[in-house]
């Protein structure tokens, strides 16, 4: 049975006597020399109070899922760190101060250290205070190899994934890699193909669990390496680092990966997998020739069943063919061929048995495409474009706690019961955004919240959901029910 590590807000008003000696300061404040602001035909007076007011009070929810899996003491385990001085900021407490600014929308270590003038976030954490931008520096460089970051992440990506339950089906691995743009000289940073065409990048290898949206795993590469480069060592990394009760069913990735290595690797580990052909001139000659191709429900699609072997392959594989009619809505995925007019093409090499047909191994296929909207809210919401230090393991330390932060995210929203996930700007604006007033009297730590009445029963059950030291099946709504003025 596991039991929450502290009360939500344990503590902190030992940290609120300290910063702030005076008495309670719920009570309005008198505002003098007010500033005017016309708004059309009406005037609003601006001015200013001593109350300490937050804007992040809403993450009060997310402090307690993090309180109750008792994360702050396993990330201290885990981080290579060792505090040189008594006056230094413990590692862990810069560790959650950052996935915490993060999640609250920083992308950058001034805009994560801008957060400290938040009163309520180091109190909500259970830390002495979140760090200076110069502290985040030194933390990171405290990453200085590829043996630190593995003993560090990898142990926390093993932690996420022990969250999951086994599933009768199955799950699915997606492998993928995405580049990040840079014009710095940072370690690492080359210049390599991207879709803006050659440039300076990053290019990170990402491991998925589909089903769940979260990620198992994430290296980071120079940016003038294939896409296949060390997929090797990175699915062995994977598939030592799942729990065992954790079945894969299937493993995708898109042409970049297909390799024979590390087709023969999932072949010696037994797994099926669907993975995206190289279209190799011997490929296009098998698709140009007398191919049978078998039609399908959709006229504009065809599929075919072939076996088929590379010059590099050991033996032949199986390949599902797939044709596309372009039509006046533009071209579909896959390629076009210049001997073959009016069609684009796709090879799926698969090891799944000849049981399963071929329009069910594409349409199994396609479900990867999620793993692209996971890489793009990467992107838009945890920083990933932004992040780049000096130092090449240091700019990998930075980036894996922002990934680390987002599995936090979607295991956050899997504590309260929420069938359909939401990205990060849809839980900032609606959930962790919401402001609060700080106040210490008695002895007790107090946030009031700026909640609307109608909503506060919401709230309330979503702090029962949270707090609560039993695990339960009880879900909550995951807005509040619009009212009359909403509507």
């Amino acid at each position: 049975m596991q039991l929450p590590a502290r009360p939500l807000l344990g503590c902190a008003c030992r940290y609120m006597k300290k910063q702030h000696k005076h008495a309670d300061e719920s009570v309005p404040q008198t505002v003098t020399e007010f500033i005017k602001l016309t708004t059309g035909q009406a005037a609003i007076q601006i001015g200013f109070t001593a109350q300490q007011v937050s804007g992040h009070a809403g993450l009060a929810t997310f402090a307690g899922f993090l309180h109750w899996h008792r994360f702050g003491q396993k990330l201290a385990g885990w981080l290579p760190h060792r505090r040189t001085s008594p006056n230094a900021l413990p590692p862990a407490d810069l560790a959650l101060g950052f996935l915490t600014g993060i999640l609250a929308g920083a992308n950058k270590l001034a805009q994560v250290a801008y957060l400290r003038r938040d009163v309520l976030l180091a109190p909500l954490l259970a830390i002495q205070r979140l760090g200076s931008q110069s502290s985040y520096t030194r933390f990171f460089q405290g990453f200085d190899s590829a043996g630190s970051n593995l003993r560090c992440f990898g142990p926390a990506w093993h932690w996420c994934l022990d969250r999951l339950r086994s599933r009768p089906g199955g799950y699915t691995l997606d492998l993928d890699s995405t580049q990040l743009l840079h014009e710095g000289q940072q370690e690492g940073v080359q210049r390599g193909h991207t879709p803006r065409g050659l440039k300076r990048c990053l290019h990170p290898l990402l491991g998925f669990i589909a089903e769940a949206r979260l990620v198992a795993g994430f290296w980071l590469r120079p940016g003038n390496v294939r896409s296949d480069n060390n997929v090797v060592a990175f699915t062995l990394e994977l598939l030592g680092r799942l729990p065992a009760y954790l079945h894969l069913r299937l493993v995708r990735a898109d042409a970049g990966f297909c390799e024979a290595t590390w087709l023969e690797l999932l072949e010696s580990q037994h797994l099926h997998y669907i993975v995206v052909a190289r279209l190799y001139q011997p490929l296009q000659r098998l698709l140009k020739r007398e191919t049978v191709w078998e039609p399908t429900e959709d006229p504009d699609l065809a599929v075919a069943d072939v076996l088929h072997q590379e010059h590099h392959w050991h033996s032949a594989r199986r390949l599902v063919l797939i044709r596309r009619r372009i039509t006046d809505a533009g071209a579909p995925a896959g390629k076009r061929l210049l001997d073959c007019p009016g069609w684009t093409y796709q090879a799926l090499v698969t090891s799944l048995p000849a049981t399963v047909k071929p329009l069910a191994v594409w349409r199994d296929y396609n479900g990867r495409a999620d793993c692209e909207n996971v890489i793009k809210e990467l992107d838009a919401h945890f920083g990933l474009p932004q992040l780049c230090l000096e130092k090449f393991w240091s700019t990998e330390a930075a980036l894996s706690l922002a990934v680390l932060s987002y599995n936090l995210c979607m295991l956050f929203q899997r504590h309260l019961g929420w069938q359909e996930r939401v990205s990060a700007g849809t839980l900032r604006f609606r959930l962790f955004t919401t402001g609060g007033i700080l106040s210490c009297t008695g002895g007790v730590t107090t946030i009031r919240l700026s909640v609307p009445a109608d909503q506060r029963p919401w709230w309330r059950a979503l702090f029962e959901k949270i707090t609560s030291p039993f695990p339960n099946c009880n879900a909550v709504d995951p807005w509040p029910q619009p009212t009359s003025v909403d509507t």
